[in-house]
């Protein structure tokens, strides 16, 4: 196969460059999907009943809210009349379907009219269609200026839509000068970086294009997918170029120097790739399908690196090494000898100290607060700042929509009236207590009935004075749904982002646990087959994954809030992208075990492998610290952050807590390895 790509080098350079082409103007056509509705499973509760919804009824659940400063009652009610004109605004709620604004404000419940109007701002609930968010959003702050403001779930939509494109622009332009400069830091030529980023480059833009194939990918996929993929694989081509070069010095030609490299690097570019493929492919088992998104696209995402690497980079190589050869430079590194010496010294301290932590980074990454939305943008942005007016203005509403089924009015009105007794609800807008239980909705002309009644439910919107998720806004989902199950059993549904965070919840605890046990297990058949041993993948599963339960333990540690999202994608990815280092690691230990004994195997092996791992390392951790750094998005900065300190921890680890197990395992592994052959002395 080797010999075959180097002699077709031509053909394959042309068939790379077309298929290139055709998937950079691909990619263009691939929809983004920003609503996280979508990923949830159709048997969820919230999904049959948006299902619902969407059929029987015109208007979408309230899901943002609009304030509008300094306007009198009559102001406010033409400012409503403007918003129901927007295309694409379903409905809009506001004071005048709660209270007859003919009578005096001061007759009526004062709750009820400081949910809507307080200190001449009037605040109002809006539906806002899905996949329009941007340009509807655009308009209502044409229509209520600068002074004004929007918070809710489609304006979080149109603002990630809006920041997507730029934001990665920005990660890019960023991170591309970072990597090349540690690239020129790792190689001997200037140019060398370049045949490094073209190979993976490539096969990032084929990924790209070929989701159309897919049709659509999730916002979380097209924000993090590409980067990530070029910062897992980078090393594929690193491994193959440093083979080529040490051959160059040996073999007679180029071509040959090629071709024993692609065979030298293979098994060890193979065995890197397969341990972050089938990592990743555990993302494919998620039932929240966010997770099975990205898993799928980076699973696709690390078959085109390698095949690009093992490919196109040696085509590309051949045609253009004397470029490399034209722009030689000096070494930049300083020698890592004697690093081996004082890392071997501290290995008992290393393993006492690990032994110290990972029990509790393991119990506070158990119990680390998670937040299973979007999160909060940051107040630097007009969202965010948006969100901060409304909620010291009006406090936080989240409004739940209940469907039960028409026809019985009496238990209609009596589960009103347990709702509006629930702690926390501020308003309950149904046909019975807005129209009356005693009027027979035939009677009345259907621009009135029609946002109470469809064909075959009847519909109840619950304003609550609580956030989107948490113990409290969970507990009130809870409340609602068994106040409604009393009445009318299965048949009663509820929706709305607080329920649709809530059913989030309860799938993905159910996910991470599967996830991570897929992960874990995976990985360990390939190092099983790769090594042909048993306690190796053990070890090198204790070192990766204490470096994932430390980095996952901070946020506890800190009282932060996580994004769910991004510890599961991370527990994931951390273990399946961080493997490697260790696997370089070992294997080259390995080897030299064989020749001589453990100490002065590890030593060497430290005195070697320290920087080419400390390079990888930096690649990773620059990549996820770019895009925390970059995205306003909290799910992708969320994961950067984990990211970028996973990385730096898996090298800790790797550096500090791999050797130790490996020397103080020693006579262990030699039992449990198939033909170990390890040195013994005389």
């Amino acid at each position: 196969m080797a010999s075959r790509i180097i002699k077709h080098r031509k053909a394959v350079l042309i068939a790379f460059v077309l298929v290139t082409i055709l998937s950079t103007a691909a990619q263009f056509f691939v929809s983004v999907n920003y609503n996280m509705v979508d990923y949830l499973p159709e048997d969820a509760q919230s999904t049959k009943a948006m299902d619902i919804m969407e059929r029987e009824f015109q208007g979408d659940v309230p899901n943002t809210r609009v304030m509008v400063t300094d306007v009198t009652l009559q102001e406010a009610v033409n400012y409503k009349k403007s918003l129901e004109s927007i295309d694409g605004i379903t409905e809009v709620l506001w004071l005048d379907d709660m209270i007859d604004l003919k009578t005096p404000l001061e007759m009526a419940d004062a709750g009820t009219v400081e949910n809507y109007y307080k200190n001449n701002n009037a605040l109002f609930s809006i539906s806002v269609r899905s996949g329009d968010e941007v340009r509807i959003i655009e308009e209502v702050y044409e229509l209520i200026g600068e002074d004004g403001a929007i918070a809710g779930e489609a304006s979080n939509t149109a603002s990630s839509q809006t920041m997507a494109g730029s934001e990665s622009m920005y990660a890019a332009m960023l991170l591309v000068p970072i990597i090349i400069l540690i690239l020129v830091i790792s190689t001997s030529s200037w140019v060398e970086p370049l045949f490094f980023l073209t190979a993976i480059g490539v096969s990032v833009l084929i990924n790209l294009g070929t989701n159309i194939f897919i049709g659509e990918v999730s916002f979380v996929t097209q924000s993090v997918a590409p980067i990530l993929q070029l910062a897992v694989s980078l090393d594929y081509a690193v491994f193959l170029l440093h083979s080529f070069a040490d051959y160059r010095k040996t073999a007679k030609s180029p071509e040959e120097a090629m071709e024993l490299a692609m065979k030298k690097s293979f098994p060890a570019i193979t065995a890197s790739a397969a341990t972050t493929f089938f990592g990743f492919i555990a993302l494919t088992f998620m039932q929240f399908e966010i997770g099975s998104d990205l898993g799928l696209n980076l699973v696709k995402g690390i078959v085109l690196s390698f095949i690009s690497v093992m490919v196109f980079l040696p085509a590309l190589t051949l045609y253009f090494y004397k470029w490399m050869d034209k722009t030689q430079h000096k070494n930049f590194v300083p020698s890592f000898t004697g690093i081996g010496n004082r890392v071997v010294k501290l290995k008992f301290p290393s393993l006492i100290l690990v032994l110290l932590i990972i029990v509790p980074a393991f119990l506070a990454q158990s119990n680390t607060s998670f937040i299973y939305g979007t999160g909060t943008p940051p107040e630097s942005t007009r969202v965010g700042s948006d969100i901060k007016i409304i909620n010291e203005s009006f406090g936080e509403t989240t409004p739940i929509v209940l469907l039960v089924p028409k026809g019985d009015a009496a238990k209609e009105a009596e589960l009103v009236s347990d709702l509006e007794e629930l702690d926390y609800v501020t308003g309950v807008i149904a046909y019975v207590n807005q129209v009356g239980a005693e009027i027979p909705p035939e009677y009345l002309e259907e621009s009135i009935t029609e946002q109470f009644y469809s064909e075959h439910y009847s519909r109840i919107v619950i304003n609550t004075n609580q956030a989107t998720e948490g113990d409290i806004p969970f507990q009130i989902v809870e409340n609602v749904e068994a106040a409604a199950e009393s009445y009318y059993g299965a048949d009663a549904l509820a929706l709305g982002e607080s329920v649709t965070l809530y059913d989030i919840k309860n799938i993905v605890n159910v996910d991470n646990i599967v996830v991570n046990v897929l992960t874990v297990v995976t990985i360990a058949i390939v190092l099983l087959l790769s090594f042909r041993s048993i306690s190796i993948p053990i070890v090198l599963l204790i070192t990766i994954q204490a470096a994932v339960w430390i980095n996952l333990s901070i946020p506890y540690f800190t009282n932060t809030s996580l994004v769910f999202v991004g510890y599961l994608i991370i527990s994931t990815v951390q273990l399946a992208a961080t493997v490697d280092y260790g696997i370089l690691f070992t294997e080259n230990y390995y080897h030299y075990r064989r020749e001589m004994p453990a100490k002065k195997a590890m030593i060497k092996t430290l005195d070697e492998k320290t920087f080419s791992i400390s390079i990888s390392a930096a690649i990773l951790s620059s990549v996820g610290f770019i895009l925390w750094i970059t995205s306003t998005n909290p799910i992708v900065a969320s994961i950067g952050l984990l990211l970028g300190r996973g990385a730096l921890l898996a090298f800790i680890s790797v550096l500090l807590v791999l050797p130790a197990l490996l020397l103080v395992f020693d006579k262990l592994i030699k039992k449990t390895t198939y033909k170990a052959n390890f040195y013994e002395e005389k």
